[in-house]
């Protein structure tokens, strides 16, 4: 790693690095807010096995988001990636980054599958035994796209100035107006308005994402394409509240995927294949579950009886806990009483995963055993890389994942959605594709959630074959499993050129 002229994100100024340690950011005690430090650049290889070299260039920084009388207000901490010498005969996509949340860094796409670096996880994505490590990623999107890394404000080195501004950008609008200034300050300060334009998103960052598109496309800024990672657009759909009934609809595919995974179903259903096992349960969802919840208590007892009896063929639950739940089977209860017998619970964010609680009659999992094999090697890795690697030096914590006190808006305007702003993007820029990568066993995102969204978005149908759609047999992070991170970069790669030439 070599340094060289770095950029300074407040006011322009280069300074020379000599290839030492980046000047240590001093702290603000009392708030613990980074004071203002010049970006730092630093040049790096990537020898993959097959292909060419990659030399690629890391600018690591601040960005100053101000208000409307031009006072710093807060400061968005970034990672950018950009190839050296790219071909001179088209312009260098640009592609900026997030995670979800609302409270996360982006450090699990970042270091997950998208950079020349990840964290090294076992193949099928479970963490390996401490200490952990990096390796070399052949399946960095850098090869397609120059990557910007974003850390909304309250994660990773982001702050806002204090903490009454800080509560302001934890809510829905803040936020996205606060990435959107980022994005037009980087385009502008790098001079990359000429780029084809993209965003990838996960989790609550496709939430984001799409809310971007809307926002920026009414201040004259269109992207080429988008990519979400697990997505919800839509929060209706994953919020188990009373007299809500779509999340219990939209959840029982991947109830059944679970189940099927874990060999609970009947061994007729065991023995097809994942997808027509899917087909035959969405089938079923469409035409017999929910026109049963929509009848309510008015549902026959005969029917009611043929629901329950299908309902736990599908999801491997008993036929009396179906009963005794009315049907209607929460997400954390599932997770716990799939297993029950085995004193086992099933993960959240990939329900592969197993973990094992303290009490075998709780009716909620003690913790979510996949979250628990991917934070410990992304918290380490991280924090050891920003600092080797990319010469950035803080002794501010870098909040990997936070939970913050989030505004999601007025009860009076429904559940916070932003697909109609994405829809509004297609409508103003025809020219948009979007590309969505979903896990079947992903009950945080759950991918019949996304199929629903979409087919409720009012989208001309002209605007219809714009969205691209792939389906992994893996959890919430797609990536961390060593097949699906080659087929995702793969299919991103095959939807990058299309959206740019297409």
């Amino acid at each position: 790693m070599t340094g060289f002229p770095a950029f300074d994100g407040e006011g322009g100024n280069e300074k020379k690095k000599d290839g030492a340690p980046a000047t240590t950011a001093p702290v603000d005690t009392a708030n613990a807010v980074p004071v203002e430090v010049e970006s730092v650049v630093c040049r790096h290889e990537l020898k993959p096995r097959k292909g060419p070299t990659l030399a690629y260039t890391t600018t690591t920084g601040m960005m100053p988001i101000r208000n409307e009388k031009g006072e710093v207000e807060a400061r968005i901490f970034y990672m950018a990636y950009t190839l050296d010498d790219p071909p001179a005969d088209r312009p260098r996509p640009l592609m900026f980054s997030f995670n979800g949340g609302p409270g996360s860094s982006s450090v699990w796409l970042h270091l997950g599958g998208l950079a020349p670096k990840r964290v090294e996880m076992l193949p099928d994505g479970a963490m390996p035994k401490p200490p952990f490590s990096l390796v070399d990623n052949e399946h960095t999107w850098l090869a397609e796209t120059d990557l910007v890394f974003i850390d909304p404000v309250d994660t990773g080195y982001s702050r806002a100035e204090s903490e009454d501004l800080a509560k302001q950008y934890r809510e829905i609008d803040k936020d996205i107006a606060a990435v959107g200034e980022f994005i037009r300050l980087y385009l502008t300060r790098y001079r990359r308005w000429g780029a084809p334009l993209f965003l990838v998103g996960e989790s609550y960052g496709t939430f984001r994402a799409a809310g971007l598109a809307g926002y920026l496309i009414e201040r004259g800024l269109a992207f080429n394409g988008i990519v979400l990672v697990s997505s919800i657009l839509n929060l209706q759909t994953a919020r188990f509240t009373l007299g809500n009934d779509l999340p219990h609809i939209l959840y029982v595919p991947t109830f059944a995927a679970t189940a099927w995974f874990h060999g609970k179903v009947p061994k007729d259903l065991r023995k097809k294949k994942q997808r027509a096992f899917l087909d035959e349960v969405e089938a079923w969802v469409e035409t017999e579950y929910a026109p049963a919840l929509a009848l309510g208590d008015r549902l026959p007892d005969d029917r009611r009886q043929s629901v329950a009896n299908a309902l736990a063929r599908y999801t491997g639950l008993s036929e009396r806990y179906v009963e005794q739940a009315d049907l209607r089977i929460n997400i954390h209860a599932f997770c716990k009483e799939l297993l029950r017998d085995e004193r086992r619970t099933v993960g959240r964010l990939d329900s592969r995963f197993q973990g094992v609680d303290r009490s075998g009659v709780a009716e909620y999992p003690e913790f979510d055993p996949s979250m628990a094999a991917i934070r410990p090697p992304f918290t380490a890795m991280l924090n050891d890389y920003v600092r080797g690697e990319l010469g950035h030096e803080s002794d501010v914590e870098y909040h990997i994942l936070r939970g913050v006190e989030w505004n999601w808006g007025d009860a009076a305007k429904g559940y916070p959605d932003t697909s109609d702003a994405l829809r509004s993007a297609f409508a103003k820029n025809p020219y948009l594709q979007l590309f969505i990568a979903s896990g079947y066993y992903d009950l945080a995102t759950p991918y019949y959630g996304t199929v629903y969204t979409l087919n409720h978005m009012a989208l001309d149908r002209s605007l219809r074959g714009n969205i691209h759609t792939e389906e992994y047999p893996v959890g919430h992070m797609v990536y961390i499993e060593r097949d699906a991170l080659a087929k995702l970069h793969t299919d991103v790669a095959a939807f990058v050129a299309h959206a740019i030439t297409g």
